[in-house]
């Protein structure tokens, strides 16, 4: 039993990799396969199908993303920044994620993906958040929460913008206060007994 953990254990490693660099269509099970140490059969024996190993794998990196970088509806800015410093420390993750978007048939997951499952809580902590008074509930909470995760991400996707060498970090903490900024423009926290100016 220890060396069928492993194995699958090996398996889900080689297709992180895979998926991220080459996306769902272009990872190859017999590449997998041989990253893993183990037989395409093996592969299928743990999962199904490709799409159905890029799902778990997708959802467990996404997973391993909000344990790290949890949501506060309270401090939105404070998030993205540190979403914004989690994606360019790990690029590997948002890469899963955007192939699963653009090759995925979005009809194909139910509630009980654990992607879904991620991105629900999260919509409903806002809603939480709103109701509460803690966040002003101008915005539709899904708004919310895609407008805020696209602006935290928006420098993991120009990579060739992005010096290399001594001006890097300088450049990123730059690149992370305009996130913060404009996150708390858009989404001010609630002021109580103060109307919202919009």
């Amino acid at each position: 039993m220890a060396e069928a953990g492993s194995t699958r254990d090996r398996i889900i490693a080689a297709a992180t990799t895979q998926f991220a660099q080459h996306g769902i269509a272009g990872a190859r099970v017999e590449q997998i396969a041989k990253a893993a140490r183990t037989s395409k059969e093996r592969v299928y024996a743990h999962f199904r199908s490709k799409a159905e190993l890029y799902r778990f794998v997708a959802a467990r990196e996404l997973t391993a993303m909000a344990d790290a970088v949890p949501l506060d509806p309270a401090d939105l800015p404070g998030y993205a920044a540190r979403v914004h410093d989690h994606v360019v420390q790990h690029p590997h993750r948002l890469r899963l994620m955007r192939w699963g978007q653009l090759e995925l048939d979005a009809a194909g997951a139910t509630a009980e993906d654990p992607f879904q499952v991620v991105v629900a809580g999260k919509v409903e902590q806002i809603r939480q958040a709103q109701e509460s008074g803690l966040l002003a509930a101008e915005w539709e909470p899904w708004d919310v929460l895609v407008f805020v995760s696209q602006l935290a991400t928006a420098w993991a996707d120009q990579r060739d913008a992005v010096p290399e060498g001594r001006g890097r970090d300088a450049f990123l903490a730059a690149r992370r206060e305009a996130i913060a900024e404009a996150v708390q423009r858009l989404f001010p926290r609630a002021v109580t007994g103060v109307p919202h100016s919009s």
